[in-house]
């Protein structure tokens, strides 16, 4: 958390919280949600700016609960998620690396979703990989100890009984199937946090 961050909470410590208003989309980005996207059901508007991206970065923070926010000085802005709530991007050099920057260095478990989706649990890290980056994952996913081709893969989210494993930094971690809902209830997060969840 930025300094200045935490200072402001203490000089303003009951400013109200915000709800709807940022959303963060299954690819990484955050998203700028106004009236109309709120009331629509609509992702928003990316955020561009550089500077700004990085401020939420660094103060997107979660509570025992559950709930996603970022610290805008002393307001919790909760953060609408489409998915988990982070997102991991394939990079040349580092590996696996989340949205905010952070690398990930190992895997504790590794999901995958009746619909394909990968998701990776880092310590307190859960991410969803960017589809962009599914060709590379796939190639990390193994059946007995060989590389899993798209007709086995088929067959194991029909019957998951085999073996499948992905491949990271060195370590190999068995792959479970399981649903975004079941990871809701188990790790746990909240899509979409309201003033309900804080009652």
């Amino acid at each position: 958390m930025d300094k200045q961050v935490a200072l402001a909470m203490v000089k303003w410590p009951n400013v109200p919280h915000c709800f709807g208003w940022l959303g963060l989309d299954a690819r990484g980005a955050w998203r700028m949600r106004d009236q109309r996207a709120q009331e629509c059901g609509l992702l928003g508007s990316k955020i561009a700016n550089v500077t700004l991206r990085g401020f939420i970065d660094r103060n997107y923070l979660a509570d025992e609960a559950g709930l996603y926010y970022f610290q805008n000085g002393p307001q919790r802005v909760y953060v609408e998620l489409q998915a988990t709530p982070y997102i991991a991007h394939s990079d040349p050099q580092s590996g696996w690396v989340l949205h905010t920057g952070v690398v990930l260095d190992y895997c504790d478990a590794v999901w995958m979703t009746q619909d394909g989706k990968i998701i990776l649990q880092s310590g307190r890290y859960l991410a969803q990989i960017d589809d962009r980056d599914m060709a590379h994952a796939m190639l990390q996913l193994c059946l007995h100890s060989q590389p899993a081709d798209d007709a086995q893969l088929m067959d194991w989210l029909a019957d998951p009984t085999d073996a499948l494993s992905f491949a990271m930094q060195g370590t190999v971690t068995a792959v479970r199937l399981t649903t975004i809902e079941a990871l809701m209830l188990s790790f746990p997060f909240v899509a979409s946090p309201d003033r309900f969840h804080l009652a």
